[in-house]
């Protein structure tokens, strides 16, 4: 049977917290699913080995010129979807643009979100309730990225990493500036459990030149000889280093959603963005700005970061 699941979101993060529920569909019909989705999302880089993902294919759509924008645009990607002969689609949408997309590559069989209602739609509960429709699944929001243990040991002899030190991650890069905290607030933490522990770290972050000075920021400190950093790397390289890592500290970014799926107590660095983004997962542990009791969009909190409670719980995980 083939089958085809839209996840038209952007980003690393959205398709990963999407992925239990594209599994849910392959697992159902014992069959690989193929992925309709957004360039942007990665999917290349941490899906190629997945047994549940047949084919990977890019959804060119950025809302002016791109290849899939417009009714020119749809009529390309009808004709490029009609070529895989598809039986069945799941929409993870409420648009009626791809339901009428569906039709014209000739598929009988669509299911999709309610349609007319994406306002205020809740990412993960939606989708739960959707599969439990169609599929009649309970299907937990629990995303995992396996590796093949042979990269995991290489990275770990390339990177000289050892049992006898506490490898952490550092996602200190981010999306957007009121994700990024502040090179203080992760140097400070860095100074905490140094004392404490014989630690490495590995910083994640993106080529952008804000995300840049917060990475040279860490690496002029006095911490520089015990820094690795992974901005030249491909995400599909760093899987294996992330994979060696006894914890991860990540801003709201996709190496939060990547340490998490690759079963990493990952602590979750929320400033700006809804607090679901960093707790969907069950090694999710997210810490919010002091003098919040919650987080969403505009909360504007990346100064207010404790690194005292980044360490605390640090320590509670580890232990």
């Amino acid at each position: 049977m083939k089958i085809l699941a839209i996840q038209n979101r952007m980003g690393i993060g959205d398709m990963i917290i999407f992925l239990p529920f594209i599994e849910a569909i392959a697992k159902k019909y014992k069959t690989p699913v193929s992925i309709l989705v957004k360039e942007n999302s990665k999917a290349e880089e941490y899906l190629l080995k997945n047994k549940n993902i047949e084919n990977i294919i890019h959804l060119e759509r950025n809302g002016k010129n791109g290849n899939h924008d417009g009714i020119l645009g749809t009529l390309k990607l009808v004709k490029s979807l009609k070529k895989y002969k598809f039986e069945r689609v799941y929409i993870f949408n409420s648009s009626l643009r791809y339901y009428i997309m569906a039709k014209m590559t000739g598929v009988k069989k669509i299911y999709q979100y309610p349609l007319f209602e994406k306002k205020e739609q809740h990412i993960i509960n939606t989708a739960k309730n959707f599969i439990r429709l169609q599929l009649d699944e309970e299907v937990q929001s629990n995303p995992i990225i396996n590796l093949e243990d042979k990269k995991i040991q290489d990275a770990k002899k390339t990177y000289k990493i050892e049992d006898e030190q506490i490898n952490i991650l550092l996602g200190i890069g981010g999306s957007g500036p009121t994700k990024r905290i502040p090179a203080e607030t992760f140097i400070r933490f860095m100074e905490r459990v140094s004392q404490q522990n014989d630690c490495k770290f590995f910083l994640a972050t993106g080529s952008k030149k804000e995300e840049q000075i917060i990475l040279n920021q860490i690496l002029n400190s006095k911490f520089n000889d015990r820094c690795i950093p992974l901005d030249k790397l491909k995400i599909n390289e760093t899987l294996p280093i992330i994979k060696n890592c006894k914890i991860a500290i990540c801003n709201d970014s996709s190496f939060s959603h990547l340490s998490a799926a690759l079963k990493i107590p990952t602590i979750v660095l929320m400033s700006d963005t809804p607090l679901l983004y960093g707790s969907y997962s069950p090694r999710m542990y997210p810490i919010i700005p002091d003098g919040e009791d919650n987080v969403k969009h505009n909360t504007l909190g990346k100064e207010k970061i404790n690194p005292d409670k980044i360490f605390s719980l640090y320590n509670k995980l580890l232990n």
